[in-house]
């Protein structure tokens, strides 16, 4: 068994559609840290989904939901922490505001 702690979603925008930003593909995945940032002047939304391989992005795998950011706030997603990716499962986001808000996470993957 190999770890290696990696960079899974380098810093990007976050799409107001639903949008995967990863998945473990082909290895198991624990996430270790989930950050979004409001760069905007106003109040934005973002949702996060933690979806099965077998599944799309909706309601039944939602775990955060419509997480309302301040301007210039940065929330870290504690619930996120420590989750578990199988192989296929994926991370999908969606923000309320197109070029609003960034996103990055870290975690463990393992092969």
């Amino acid at each position: 068994m190999t770890i290696v702690v990696s960079n899974i979603i380098p810093a990007k925008t976050a799409e107001n559609t639903q949008t995967t930003q990863y998945t473990s593909t082909g290895v198991s995945t624990i996430i270790d840290k989930f950050t979004a940032t409001n760069y905007s002047a106003s109040p934005v939304t973002i949702s996060v989904n933690l979806v099965t391989s077998a599944g799309s992005a909706g309601n039944d795998n939602l775990i955060t939901k419509t997480k309302t950011l301040l301007a210039s706030e940065v929330y870290t997603f504690p619930e996120l922490v420590g989750q578990v990716l199988n192989s296929g499962d994926f991370i999908s986001t969606i923000a309320g505001t197109a070029s609003a808000i960034n996103i990055r996470a870290s975690g463990r993957v393992i092969s």
